[in-house]
This record gives structure tokens, sequence and C-alpha cells, in this order.
């Protein structure tokens, strides 16, 4: 796979960097109330943080104020394995030193861990049990290895389906992320970690990503790109903000005075530290300091103790404003226990055998059936089955900061060979490829694309998104026009286009399904568990349909709250496959919908002959011309054969509110609809105020 380098070290030619003192040095018990009033536990966060700030110096203050080593540092002194951020404390006084590890839904990036299935994996899992599952395993290796702090979730709307990190988010939607991103959150923090969600706020593309301003209404921002942010911190209680690269609306995301003191501070009462993105542009040291980050990571580039001390003697900041700065990071560590427990070790006590379970189930919640004409799929035991395409035969994920290297991995082709007469061609060769399937009862076709960190995607077809793999598409229809029983594997990070789609008998979106996405999708294909995936996003018939990445400079997101399955359907645009889309290898009815007061009941029942998962979903659409439908409830259960179940969803006043200067729920009647995606909604009623 390719390979970039992000950190634009031009930027860093005039900053030294001074070796940090081991972790035990820097960090330790608080120590005797007597000596050290702000150990004393019965207190508060913030007056723990009022006593410290007192007692330390000015020279301590400026030297927490960003981070000291500029790669992390090493686990210990004979490992080549390094983590993301170090701050050091301050042993005098007894305060310790933070450790900081990326981490998200793929898991912690320190080395070989479990490799787990990406953002999108876990947003078309439509499960808060599979988000809790996702950061457990997050928490207890992060944990084990020594950290305070994990860098996720990533929780950012996929405003482009060819966004280069599209595969780290959960989706085009606001209410499914926020749902997964507050019990990801909780889970994490549970698990003895802080988490830090990222990145606030509207960082939708890589594309000049360290220069684009996002010129986004304020309606956009609070009813898309906003109420992520707003469930994590106020819900879930995140300890820590990550500010982005971009500008939003003129300002930069980690200097924003509107974003991180008016809406993050004051109105959503966050408390804790907001941590600049690894060197994110900032405004000037002044103006950043009073209003902006709080910790500036992984070095000092504008909150050096140079640039600190000029500010205030130019009167451009106050030492007030930088015990603000400091105050937050501080309050952190004690609400979180930092002062009182042992600084954490690298203990190798992770049961990762236990770690691939999990991790193999999780994906095969995500793994997402589309297609199945004929039944196609599952697969019965003994049938010859034609194996094509590199990325059977491959670990894929991403490149870039939240790749995670694999403790160890089984391949898709691995997996089906276990099962018996498979036959393998790389499909290099289309002619080689169509004998093998020809001599096959089925083929599966294995297709992927390539996403990265600093890059997006030049177009949405396969035949350019990886140059290794060439043209998939006519690979697709070379084995389609071989074998009738045709099933296309698709292993990416967002939506791509499939042109062959009507061509072939299944398809099924694996994404990036991790480090056990090899026995996941055996047992998915043979039909020893149901597909667990609904589409988080939508995919398009057309390229010209979807948002594309923009330019340099001023990116209008002038498509206002119409974004992913509500442009779509807005245009009355055609669509592939649509979002919530996913099929079962049974068949559910709904029925019964009533309506009553803030409540929307109905029943699902299993019609078919086989357990499966139904993943019911509630749309609204607010009174008014131009109003868009929006997920406002989803669920998702196991059901067996004639079973059913009664579902109960209630909405609360911001489910029927949209903003104009402040939120305003909607008069009249909101109407409903009820059903297996945006575009499958049989059941339909209205709730009226």
């Amino acid at each position: 796979m390719r390979t970039r380098v992000y950190v634009l070290f031009s930027a860093l030619v005039a900053v030294s960097i001074v070796p940090f003192p081991p972790a035990e040095a820097a960090a330790g018990r608080c120590g005797s109330v007597a000596v050290r009033p702000w150990c004393d536990r019965s207190l508060s966060p913030a007056k723990r943080t009022a006593l410290l700030l007192k007692a330390m110096s000015r020279p301590e203050k400026l030297d927490m104020l960003a981070g000291d080593d500029l790669f992390g540092a090493a686990l210990s002194e004979t490992s080549a394995v390094h983590r993301e951020g170090t701050l050091n404390g301050v042993p005098r006084l007894g305060v310790p030193g933070l450790r900081i590890v990326g981490g998200g839904a793929m898991g912690v990036h320190q080395g070989p861990m479990t490799a787990l299935p990406s953002g999108l994996a876990l947003g078309a899992s439509f499960s808060t049990a599979a988000a809790t599952g996702n950061a457990a395993i997050n928490a207890v290796e992060a944990r084990h290895r020594g950290n305070d702090i994990l860098l996720g979730p990533a929780v950012d709307i996929m405003r482009t389906p060819a966004a280069g990190r599209a595969f780290e988010s959960f989706g085009e939607d606001p209410y499914l992320t926020s749902r997964l991103a507050v019990s990801w959150i909780e889970e994490v923090q549970r698990g003895g970690m802080i988490a830090q969600v990222k990145h606030f706020p509207a960082n939708n593309q890589e594309t000049d990503r360290y220069s684009t301003n996002a010129v986004i209404s304020q309606r956009a921002l609070r009813e898309i790109y906003l109420p992520p942010f707003e469930a994590a911190v106020r819900e879930a209680g995140a300890g820590s903000v990550m500010c982005g690269y971009n500008l939003v609306n003129g300002k930069a995301s980690c200097a924003s005075r509107v974003l991180l003191d008016t809406v993050l501070r004051k109105e959503w009462r966050f408390r804790g530290p907001v941590v600049t993105d690894w060197i994110a542009g900032m405004k000037d040291t002044g103006t950043t300091v009073r209003d902006g980050a709080d910790l500036e990571m992984p070095i000092g580039i504008h909150y050096t103790a140079g640039n600190l001390l000029q500010a205030v003697d130019n009167g451009q900041a106050t030492w007030a404003d930088i015990d603000r700065r400091l105050g937050a990071t501080l309050r952190m560590m004690f609400r979180f226990g930092l002062f009182e427990r042992a600084p954490r070790a690298n203990d190798g006590k992770i049961d990762y055998a236990a770690h691939a379970v999990k991790n193999r189930r999780l994906a095969e919640q995500g793994i997402t059936l589309l297609k199945n004409k004929d039944g196609v799929l599952p697969l019965e035991r003994g049938t010859r089955v034609a194996v094509i395409g590199k990325p059977a035969a491959e670990f894929r994920s991403a490149t870039g900061s939240a790749y995670v290297r694999p403790r160890s991995h089984v391949t898709p082709l691995t997996a089906l060979r276990a099962r018996g007469g498979v036959t393998y061609a790389d499909g290099t060769d289309l002619g080689e490829a169509a004998a093998t399937a020809r001599a096959a009862k089925v083929a599966i076709v294995f297709v992927a694309d390539h996403r990265e960190e600093g890059e997006d995607l030049a177009c949405l077809s396969l035949r350019c998104g990886d140059e290794e793999l060439g043209d998939q598409d006519a690979l697709v229809r070379a084995v389609a026009a071989a074998n009738e029983n045709t099933i296309v594997v698709m292993e990416t990070g967002g939506p791509v286009l499939t042109p062959w789609a009507t061509s072939v008998k299944g398809v099924v979106e694996a994404w990036y399904p991790g480090a056990q996405g090899g026995p996941a999708l055996a047992r998915v294909l043979y039909g020893d568990v149901d597909p667990g995936g609904r589409l988080p996003v939508t995919f398009p018939v057309r390229a010209g349909d979807a948002i594309m990445p923009a330019g340099k400079g001023r990116i209008s997101y002038a498509e206002g709250v119409q974004v992913g399955y509500r442009r779509y359907d807005a245009g009355k645009l055609p669509v592939r496959y649509p979002f919530g889309h996913g099929l079962s290898y049974t068949s559910f009815r709904m029925s019964g919908l009533k309506t009553s007061g803030s409540r929307v009941s109905f029943t699902v029942k299993n019609t078919g002959r086989r357990t499966g998962y139904a993943v019911p979903q509630l749309y609204v659409r607010l009174p008014g011309s131009g109003q868009p439908v929006q997920l406002k409830g989803f669920t998702k259960f196991s059901l067996k054969p004639g079973r059913s179940r009664r579902v109960v969803f209630t909405l609360d006043a911001r489910s029927v509110s949209t903003w104009a200067g402040k939120w305003k729920a909607a008069r009249g009647c909101v109407a409903i609809g009820v059903g297996a995606s945006s575009r499958d909604l049989p059941l339909k009623g209205r709730l009226c105020r």
C-alpha cells in the first residue's frame, strides 16, 4: 500500500525538542493533603485546580500548555513502538504526566494490536451494543499499554463519499453518529481511559485540509455537524475534545471564539481541554490563548514559553487567560483520578485471543448484504467456489494515523479455503479469472478501494480506486459473464460506484473489516450468522450526484442541511443502495403503527425460516417546505422465525426541532415513516402537537 508523510516538518525547523523525563519521574501519587491541599479528594476538580494553579510557578504553567515530544514517548528503552503524545507533569507538585495514544473504531495505534473494523463498519452495525464492545477492546488495550487519553472517536459527518478519511466516520447521519459516539465514549471512560472526541468541527475532507475554509450556515452546523459533538460532551461526558486542521467560517478551528468559547464552553458547559490536532494551525498566540485551544500537540509551536510571554507582555493575553487554558487540562486530570493512581505501564495484560473472537463478532455486525438475487446466499457447504481478486488474499485497511498494524490476521481467502472446494485467481489476468469462475458453481469477486489520510479519492469508480488493483469494474464484468452466480464482496472505506450491480446476483459490503474480517465474511457467506449490517451511507448511481471535495480556499457548504440521503431525497435522485438498506437471510414484516404524544410504536415479525437481525428505523419530516427526512430512531435485535417484538420509539423535543437562531419545535403535524431504509418506509403516520 502507498504511504504518506503527513507532518509538515518545514514548519518545525526552528523548534528545538528537549528530551522528556521518564514517565516515572513525571507522574505519581499526589501526596499529603497537609503539604499539597489540591490532593484533597473531597474537593471538586474545580477547587483542586484553583489550589494547584496558585502553587505553580509561571514557567511550570507555560510548560504544561504544549506537548513535550514530537513522536511520543517510547514504551521502554528497548522498544521501537511509540505513543502519539506526551505531556510531562510537574514532579515538584505531584502533577502526573499524560500519555496520549491514537485510537478509535479501528483500534489502538500502538504497534501490533487488535485491528478492529473501520468506523463505517461500526456505523453499519446500527448497534449501540457493538459500539460498547468496540470501545471496551480499545480501553483495555490502551490502558494496558500505559496510556491515559485515547484519541477517539472521530465523529465528523461523511459529507463527501470521496473523503480520504470517510472510513473513520460513523457515516452521513448525525443521529446515528451521535448514538454510537455516546455509547463508545461512555464505555471507554468506564474502562479507565479518557476519550478525546474529534475533529471539532466540520473536518470533512483531506484536500488542502490545512487551509480550507468551510463556510457553513448556522442551521447546517447545528443540525448536521455539531450534534455528535454536543452529544459526546453533554450526554457522554467526553473528557477532552480535539479541534481540527481546517477553518470554519473564516476562523481556525483551534482558535474560534464562537465555536470553542461560546458554543463548547459556555453553551454546552464543557470543562475539559480542547487539544489541537497534531500541528494544527491556530492564529496568533494571544488570540488563541484567550479563546482557543487549551493544549497544543504534539509540541509547542504557538504555545512556546517565548511566544506566550510575548503575548502577555504585549497585552494580547493575560496570566488569567493562561490559567484558564491550563486549568481545563488539570480539571480533566483531577476528574479522572490521574493524581491518585500510580503511573501506568506497558504491563502486557491483554488477552488478544479473547479480543480476536470479539473482533470477529464486531465484523459480522457490520457486514452488509446489499443484493441477494435468487437466494444465491448463503452458500451451501461443499459448493464449488471460485474466489477472484487480490483483496481476498490481503489484510485491507487504510493508510494514515488510523492504521492499526494487526497482531495477527486471517484473510478471506484463508477462511474460505477452510470450508473446502475453493479455487483462486488473483484477477490480474482477466482470461484466467473468467476460466476459474467458469469452472465453479459460484464465483466471489473481491474488490477494494484505497483510502488514506491526507488525500481524497480522485473518483468514486473502482477503475481508479487503487492503482495496484487496476480496473476492478472490468474484472467483475468478466467474471459475471463467465458465471451467472457471481457475488461481489466490497472492502471499501466509503461508497463507491457499482455499474455492474445489475449483472451480478449478490453484493456484500464488508468495509475494512479488521483482522478477523476473513472468518467473519466466511461465516456470513455460508450462513453461520445473519449479515448484521445496514448502510450508514448512501451509494449513488452517478458520481455527479454526490458532493465531491473542493479545491483550495473557500468551500461553500451550499447544500445546507441536505447532506447524505437528505440530498438524494430532496433532489429526487436515483440511488443504487439507500441509507439504512441491508438484507437479511430471513424476512420481516412491520405492522400496527400507533402514535400517541411523543411515542411511536409498531410490531416487527420474522416471517421467514431463519433467525435474523431486524433493524427497524424511524424517520420524521417536519412541517414546511424544504424540510428533509431525518433518521430519529433505530434499534437492532435478533428474532427467531415466527416471533414478534413490539418496538417503541420516543421523540424528544430536539427530534422535532429545527435551528433558527435557537432550537424551535415544529408546530403542526410531523410526518412519521417506519421501515428498513430511508426509501423503504411501509408504515406512515403523523404526530400532531
